[in-house]
């Protein structure tokens, strides 16, 4: 099912003269479409899988994918192409000439392409245009994706086509999320907290990062099986010790533990951090978690409907200032969450951004501090704005935890 807001989409199609736009990117074909975009998009080049978004919100979704990644469903207006992978469809087959035969029934004969054939590609999308009356029309494309010789090779074989860029337009659809795109991020944010309860029961001295980053993992795989689901993938950045660089350090008596650490729930992540101590954290630790956890809170607050995204880095920097911390300066102080290829979705809680927070949107809000020979401290959690304020997906407690 697709996850586009289509009234939506032609309200912001609209206002930069666009009759549709045409996406690349394998995570902005399957919040389109619905569908996996396939392991043909592993190389990062454009074509493999091209979901067709007309302006006008009654007009069908169309897309154009692989052989082998469309398989059998045909939800919306499919054109495939053939991959690399081979294969058939078999029925109560005896023999290899049954086999054959099943190649030649399905038209699945001739050579295969060494990966995939972009011009191919390029060429059913324009069969899609002609057929949709779009074959001179103004499109948007995902160009914060599309490599520059592949958009050359695009515009070279589809030359009426006014293209423009029409990243922006994708990033503030995926900005508001839908409730489906809710829910996942809120079970990825459940699993990866399960995981860091895990860590904080297996922690013990002498253990090392990646002891720690095992253990973590172990605990947010088994939350997704108690509830059902599989992780569709995972990242971890944990530190131990005062030496930042050291990533073999042993944990021993007072060291820090920061862990920032998210699972992806049918492609969406989870970003969250907290911090632990071995012991008794040294006074200057303590003095500095106790000013970020207070940055923290105001900018909990500072989470509203109506406000600037800049005026919450506004008020957590005059936070820091206020502990004293007249040099720190953090570029931003958190992100939106979704599925981004990367952890961190635009936009960002940073200085003099003007977005305002509306409604629906899920952020991640993070006060950090890294200092070489005290160690890494953190406090983030993920947050859905509603129309009160902020909603945690979170439930850990946000102090310094203290084990052993």
């Amino acid at each position: 099912m697709s996850d586009i807001d289509r009234a939506r989409a032609e309200k912001l199609l609209a206002a930069e003269g666009l009759e549709g736009m045409v996406l690349f990117r394998p995570e902005a074909f399957r919040y389109a479409t619905g569908l996996a975009a396939g392991v043909a998009t592993m190389w990062g080049r454009a074509g493999s899988a091209i979901a067709l978004v007309p302006a006008d919100a009654d007009a069908p979704l169309a897309a154009v994918m692989s052989d082998h990644a469309a398989g059998n469903a045909r939800p919306i207006d499919i054109r495939t192409h053939r991959i690399w992978i081979d294969g058939v469809t078999v029925a109560n087959a005896t023999s290899i000439d049954q086999v054959d035969a099943a190649y030649r029934a399905g038209g699945n004969t001739g050579p295969r392409p060494e990966t995939f054939d972009q011009d191919a590609c390029f060429r059913l999308l324009a069969d899609l245009l002609a057929e949709r009356g779009l074959s001179r029309a103004t499109l948007g494309v995902d160009l914060d994706f599309m490599p520059a010789a592949d958009f050359a090779r695009l515009k070279s074989l589809l030359p009426d086509i006014d293209w423009r860029d029409a990243s922006d337009v994708l990033r503030r659809l995926r900005l508001i999320k839908n409730p489906r795109e809710i829910e996942r991020l809120r079970r990825a944010a459940a699993c990866a907290e399960a995981g860091l309860e895990n860590l904080a029961q297996a922690a013990h001295p002498g253990l090392r990062a990646a002891d720690l980053s095992a253990a973590w993992l172990s605990g947010a795989r088994n939350e997704a099986a108690r509830n059902g689901h599989a992780l569709s993938g995972h990242w971890d950045y944990i530190s131990v010790g005062a030496d930042l660089q050291d990533a073999g350090a042993a944990l021993g008596d007072g060291d820090l533990i920061k862990a920032d650490v998210g699972t992806l729930v049918d492609g969406y992540s989870s970003d969250g951090a907290r911090t632990f101590v071995w012991g008794k954290p040294s006074p200057l630790a303590a003095d500095i978690y106790k000013a970020l956890l207070e940055t923290f809170l105001v900018g909990v607050e500072a989470l509203r409907p109506g406000l600037r995204f800049g005026e919450v880095h506004e008020t957590m920097l005059a936070a820091m200032r206020r502990r004293g911390f007249n040099e720190y300066y953090r570029g931003h102080f958190g992100h939106s969450v979704g599925a981004a290829a990367g952890i961190e979705e635009w936009p960002f809680l940073s200085h003099d951004n003007a977005i305002v927070i509306e409604p629906d949107m899920v952020l991640a809000l993070e006060a950090p501090f890294y200092a070489n020979g005290i160690g890494a401290l953190m406090i983030e959690e993920q947050f859905v704005i509603t129309r009160d304020g902020a909603q945690t997906m979170n439930r850990l407690p946000r102090e310094l935890i203290s084990l052993g």
